[in-house]
């Protein structure tokens, strides 16, 4: 069993004792402490509307009804969008001019997970600041409810219809082009909301869907995350039907990951990539990826006469980086694209649509478009340490270590290496003495070796 409190929300496994997984206790709990967070928030508003929407695993209608009932029980009106996409409750929020929204997912974990992803008045993830000021109201039971006269109110509303359209109505994306081509895809929507709303997108836009795994019965038929080892079965069944793309999304549809016509992983960090070299093309701006996505975005940017900026590892760092810069395109390398003019969220619908636009445009094959994009490789690891030791003095020692490359320390630290095109990536856990070492380079053999090579380094500087 297992529960993970933080700013970000609480997420855990569905069964078990209070403290050891997700019980009703802990979402009513947060639930009660994010409404009187809202309520502050909104001091002007006689009530406070919260929107609610949930991806479609098995434990998530009774999530969905203890939140809101507890969010009428706290005096605030709920509009309850039912099944419905990540980014489609984020622009729900806007939509409905609610002052703050809650969805009911555990993205892409197992199906015995769910979580509570927390929104403000912008459809957008709640601040360090604001999730710290939750956490006390908790630590304190600090909790408002009202009396019967002034208990909230329900309503139900979907906003699949209004999300579609803004994607549709996008100026980047040239639905009539795509119409022309004619295309034949494969959806995977591992059995939750994407079984929904992808296939009415690609109707729209003229594409035969073919459909696999998307009922949403939230009985995931693979493990949920979008990785190529999980999408064995689309890859088959694109050669199969001979498709001109795979599409995969996560359960609740804020990551999009693609295959090719020969079966062959588009590769999740590029994505973003081809999403970024479309807009880049039509609008002159920065980009910004997280510190452990690929250095083909800021390539592709470059090419662009684009400036790149990276932020700490997370949608609202990313969010936030993207402000303060202002830029036009941005995301996370595992397949999550963030439009702003759009919205300040992964949103997988305009990445199909973007990227359908794009290949549209190119009048190439998939494959074909991914060869114009330069070639990185990644290695992910871990290492764990004894209880006793100081991780970040360990992390000061890599930074003495190589203080003749260009460093960041703004989360973990970042080298990254000029002239070879590689880079390492070292972030500590907030839980457990684990460092988590991200390495990438023009070949897998030099990311590996990198890799090794930091490890080797930690243990001799921990004397493990």
């Amino acid at each position: 069993m297992s529960l993970i409190k933080s700013i970000a929300g609480i997420r855990g496994t569905i069964g078990g004792k209070p403290g050891e997984a997700l019980t009703p206790l802990d979402i009513v709990k947060f639930t009660s402490a994010y409404a009187k967070l809202i309520k502050s928030q909104h001091p002007e508003c006689n009530k406070v509307k919260i929107v609610v929407g949930r991806d479609a695993r098995i434990s998530g209608e009774m999530v969905d009804s203890l939140v809101c009932g507890t969010l009428m029980a706290c005096g605030a009106d709920v509009v309850n969008c039912g099944l419905a996409t990540t980014p489609t409750v984020e622009m729900g929020v806007l939509f409905a001019g609610a002052q703050g929204g809650i969805i009911c997912t555990a993205s892409h974990n197992p199906v015995q997970w769910n979580a509570l992803k927390l929104l403000n008045s912008k459809g957008e993830f709640l601040s360090a600041s604001e999730g710290q000021e939750l956490i006390k109201y908790i630590e304190n039971e600090n909790y408002d409810f009202v009396d019967i006269f002034s208990l909230g109110v329900i309503s139900r509303e979907s906003f699949d219809r209004r999300h579609i359209e803004s994607v549709l109505a996008h100026p980047l994306v040239d639905p009539e082009i795509i119409y022309r081509k004619g295309f034949k895809v494969v959806l995977d929507a591992v059995n939750s909301v994407g079984g929904i709303v992808v296939p009415q997108l690609l109707a729209e836009l003229g594409v035969q869907c073919v459909e696999l795994h998307c009922e949403p019965t939230g009985n995931f038929a693979h493990n949920p995350e979008p990785l190529p080892q999980n999408l064995t079965e689309l890859s088959a069944m694109v050669k199969e039907s001979e498709a001109d793309l795979g599409i995969s999304v996560d359960p609740d549809v804020d990551r999009l990951v693609l295959i090719c016509e020969n079966g062959e992983p588009f590769g999740e960090e590029y994505t973003l990539t081809a999403v970024a070299d479309l807009v880049l093309s039509q609008r002159r701006g920065p980009a910004v990826s997280n510190m452990s996505s690929s250095r083909a975005l800021r390539d592709v940017a470059g090419r662009h006469g684009c400036e790149y900026f990276s932020s700490a590892v997370g949608e609202v760092n990313v969010v936030a980086q993207m402000k303060s810069v202002g830029a036009v395109i941005g995301g996370e390398g595992n397949g999550g694209v963030i439009l702003p003019d759009l919205h300040y969220g992964r949103d997988a619908l305009i990445g199909i649509a973007l990227f359908l636009t794009l290949l549209a445009q190119k009048d190439k094959k998939a494959s074909e478009l991914r060869r114009e994009f330069p070639d990185y490789f990644m290695s992910k690891n871990k290492i764990e340490l004894s209880e006793n030791i100081d991780v970040d003095s360990i992390l000061d020692a890599i930074k003495s270590e190589y203080s003749g490359e260009k460093i960041s320390d703004i989360d973990g630290v970042k080298v990254d290496f000029e002239e070879s095109r590689s880079w390492i990536h070292l972030r500590k856990s907030n839980t457990e003495p684990i460092i988590r070492i991200f390495s990438e380079a023009p070949s897998q053999e030099i990311a590996d070796k990198l890799a090794e090579s930091i490890l080797n380094k930690i243990k001799k500087i921990a004397g493990e």
